[in-house]
């Protein structure tokens, strides 16, 4: 059917509880549950379209005035990724089946990406922390371990914008690709003036770990650009090129449109604010009839890296207005999805990414009740986005489509929401 649409929201960093393997896997995770804690700390406030789409009938949060939402087609979602990761949740999400990352700091490749830069003619000195070492490139450019992602698994590119192009970014950016296999290289920038914020802003891990606390660098408030470079993902095997094969466009906002490869269709990058990405999905729903559309909430993640919970709640608040405003322009044909990549609690105690499930809320037309489960990975959300559009399924994932069918039974039925 065409005149048809699927859009899917990702409040990134907004798990609902440890996953079962953290006591194993990630001890710093224990007991985390990002939204569980929101909920309970801001007992006397509502987010009410999350709520009406079910939010507590996953967080189960006793002392919230938020209530169970008895209409509700809710599940949540298992990480098949290890550890949590915005760019490997991203990918999971667009139905690929997760490797197991690379794991090494800066330090153990930084004489190969040192060797490569000066090669290829560019400026390069060390700038020593506690006896660790990044790189700094054209006095423009800081190279090092991300410190917001599981350690060893990124390395961040920051540049200040105002003394070198994003375009001579990309360039210096795809030089250190080349030479190392971690996971994800994250190229970005903003205007600063001048290289001095990018250095105070320079922090150690665990003896063997160097890199920048980013929100401190300033690089986000004024011109922020940035591209993310993965290792090992196929995008031909994604929802945006299996849904291009049948006609349909994607449509991407936000950092999801950083760190998912969509050639053939329509990104917005580079998009921090949440206001912002909305108004562009909203504007594009008042124009577009049939296509795919996924948009991600950067800004509940960052407050949740800055371990700030009033800062997390109101970018929630706004989101959950922004949700509304989409749920008022769906056709009966449209389906919703909200849903997380990870966890991001701001009262665990570490700025780091934590490894929780997600919680999986689907709104359609008249169809109402309807128990999603425990997905086992997030590439059951891609399989079902596929499985919407009669297109071939991703590499990974299996439709829950079926399950939210809409039946003889409840064609007359009314959606509170």
């Amino acid at each position: 059917m065409k005149n048809k649409r699927c859009i899917v929201i990702v409040l990134d960093g907004f798990g609902i509880g440890e996953m079962p393997d953290v006591p194993e896997v990630r001890p710093q995770d224990k007991g985390a549950n990002t939204a569980g804690k929101l909920l309970s700390h801001f007992s006397k406030l509502r987010l009410p379209t999350l709520e009406q789409l079910g939010l507590n009938n996953v967080v189960e949060c006793p002392n919230s005035i938020m209530l169970f939402s008895p209409k509700a087609n809710v599940g949540r979602m298992h990480l098949a990724h290890e550890g949590g990761d915005t760019f490997m949740g991203h990918q999971e999400i667009m139905g690929t089946h997760p490797e197991p990352p690379h794991r090494a700091p800066f330090s153990d490749v930084i004489s190969d990406v040192e060797q490569q830069l000066l090669n290829n003619s560019y400026d390069v000195d060390r700038v020593y922390r506690d006896g660790l070492a990044m790189l700094c490139v054209n006095d423009a450019v800081l190279i090092g371990d991300n410190l917001e992602a599981d350690l060893g698994q990124v390395y961040n590119l920051c540049a200040n914008l105002d003394q070198i192009s994003f375009s001579q970014l990309r360039d210096i950016a795809a030089h250190v690709r080349g030479c190392n296999k971690a996971s994800r290289n994250i190229a970005f920038g903003g205007h600063v003036s001048n290289l001095k914020p990018l250095l105070d802003a320079i922090q150690t891990r665990q003896g063997k770990y160097i890199g920048l606390n980013v929100p401190k660098t300033g690089v986000y408030d004024h011109g922020f650009e940035v591209i993310h470079l993965g290792y090992g993902v196929n995008i031909k095997t994604q929802v945006p090129h299996q849904l291009n094969d049948v006609n349909t466009t994607s449509y991407l906002y936000g950092k999801v449109a950083d760190i998912v490869g969509n050639p053939h269709g329509v990104s917005y990058p580079s998009i921090v604010d949440t206001t912002l990405v909305f108004d562009l999905l909203l504007n594009d729903l008042d124009n577009v009839a049939h296509g795919f559309f996924c948009l991600n909430v950067q800004e509940t993640d960052l407050s949740g890296h800055q371990q700030d919970p009033e800062q997390y709640w109101r970018v929630l608040a706004l989101a959950d207005q922004g949700i509304h405003a989409v749920l008022e322009k769906l056709t009966e044909h449209d389906l919703l999805v909200v849903t997380a990549d990870h966890g991001n609690d701001p009262f665990i105690g570490h700025s780091n990414h934590t490894r929780e499930q997600v919680p999986l809320l689907v709104h359609h037309h008249n169809v109402q009740s309807k128990p999603l489960g425990t997905r086992t990975t997030l590439a059951d959300l891609g399989a079902t986005v596929c499985d919407f559009f009669d297109a071939s399924a991703p590499e990974s994932g299996r439709s829950f489509l079926s399950e939210i069918t809409i039946s003889s039974t409840n064609l007359d039925a009314k959606s509170e929401i």
